[in-house]
């Protein structure tokens, strides 16, 4: 099982935003791609993730169809001409490539922003995905639950999780600590101001406010997770109203001015946070009573902070993903030897029935309870030694050798067709 486990990664490392958008999957789509897998294909332990920043199918088989998923997974998006963006997609055909992958994925070492924060609930989403529908067998069980365990040991063991290392993260803790439950105006929906909209709208209890010059932008942000969409044209009216207004609008010369606040007289108190490089913000916007003003830098410099500590703690967190790999691995191989145990087991102990039955007839009921302790107790001696010695042999890679021995041995292949 373990070497027939593979995927296909779309990611931000090898395709930019526009490919990576037209690409996502919502649980409803990350559902389908899986039920057509199991109509079309041989497959087991699927797994479909999505995130802003990646797509990718982890599955079982004993053929490699990482260039049959990938044109499933474009046709189902509705890209019939599929050539220009089979080359965005990485391939891992063999299991160890893929497990030690899906690792660094779940962990946050292969994030954006290294260290991310919610990529572990996002393939716990997966999880569930593939558990929901029945796909996901006892080879992607335990190897999610041992991710799971890794990264338990990456939050308590080390400052990986520590800190908002993006600037839109930054940003969102930042408005976290302004007030409560704030109205929140987003201006300019660029990258940056769809990550702090997400981030955000994943924090619950706050109103957020879309606006966009292009409002078809905005628009399909807003369907996408819910918000409300404000006109352009109706920008004062929603700074009258919004506690927060954030702003990475991309021009020259800032937007927001100490003239267009001098204008909406009789505001509340207003914060600004001004992401954009040029500043969309102009400085002077705090000579205003009851207006402050954050800047980029001063985000930035909070973020490079917990980026450097994130990225001194990459070693550690690699020796404990090395860690579950190996423990992973030992288990895997041991699975390899388990149908082997089980038809050993299952032929000693038809024997000893068997020869129970011979011997038992004129027993009472206390003798022949003893006679079974007794001899379940030998036949349990007689196993342990070669299922040590063949759990042995997993870690040597020696398991094949001993399993023929031990089918000759005492015809096991034959035993199971008797059952």
């Amino acid at each position: 099982m373990y070497n027939q486990f593979k995927s296909v990664s779309l990611s931000h490392r090898n395709a930019p935003l526009v490919i990576r958008e037209k690409l996502a999957l919502n649980e409803a789509e990350a559902k389908g791609i899986m039920l057509r897998l199991k109509d079309f294909f041989d497959v087991t332990d699927v797994l479909a993730v999505s995130t802003c920043n990646r797509t990718e199918i982890y599955y079982s088989s004993q053929s490699d169809l990482n260039e049959e998923i990938i044109k499933l997974l474009l046709i189902e998006k509705g890209i019939s001409d599929i050539a220009p963006y089979t080359t965005f997609f990485e391939r891992f055909s063999d299991g160890e490539s893929a497990v030690q992958h899906l690792f660094e994925v779940a962990t946050g070492l292969q994030s954006q922003v290294v260290g991310d924060m919610q990529i572990p609930n996002q393939i716990k989403h997966a999880y569930q995905w593939s558990a929901d529908l029945n796909m996901a067998g006892p080879f992607l069980h335990r190897l999610l639950h041992t991710i799971f365990f890794a990264n338990k040991r990456v939050a308590q063991e080390t400052f990986f999780r520590d800190g908002a290392a993006s600037v839109s993260y930054a940003a969102v803790e930042l408005l976290e600590g302004l007030m409560p439950n704030p109205r929140v105006l987003v201006v300019g929906l660029g990258e940056i101001g769809k990550d702090v909209c997400r981030n955000l709208h994943q924090k619950g209890g706050i109103e957020i406010i879309l606006m966009n010059r292009t409002k078809s932008i905005a628009d399909e942000l807003g369907a996408e997770l819910g918000l409300r969409v404000a006109d352009f044209s109706d920008i004062e009216t929603e700074i009258s109203n919004a506690d927060i207004i954030v702003s990475s609008i991309k021009r020259d010369e800032p937007f927001f001015t100490k003239e267009m606040m001098v204008r909406l007289r009789g505001m509340s108190f207003k914060y600004f946070i001004d992401l954009s490089v040029p500043r969309s913000v102009s400085p002077e916007v705090e000579e205003i009573p009851g207006v402050m003003l954050y800047t980029i830098d001063s985000i930035r410099s909070k973020a490079d902070e917990a980026l450097n500590r994130r990225l001194g703690a990459v070693p550690h967190v690699r020796d404990i993903i090395e860690e579950a790999v190996i423990e992973f691995n030992d288990w895997s191989r041991e699975m390899v030897v388990s149908p082997t145990i089980q038809k050993l087991k299952g032929a000693l102990e038809q024997i000893r029935k068997e020869e129970l039955t011979r011997f038992t007839k004129n027993l009472s009921d206390s003798e022949l309870e003893k006679v079974e302790r007794i001899t379940s107790s030998m036949m349990q001696k007689i196993l342990k030694l070669p299922v040590l010695q063949l759990k042995a042999a997993c870690k040597r890679g020696e398991a094949e050798t001993l399993i023929d021995v031990l089918n000759d041995l005492f015809n096991l292949d034959k035993e199971k067709a008797n059952h």
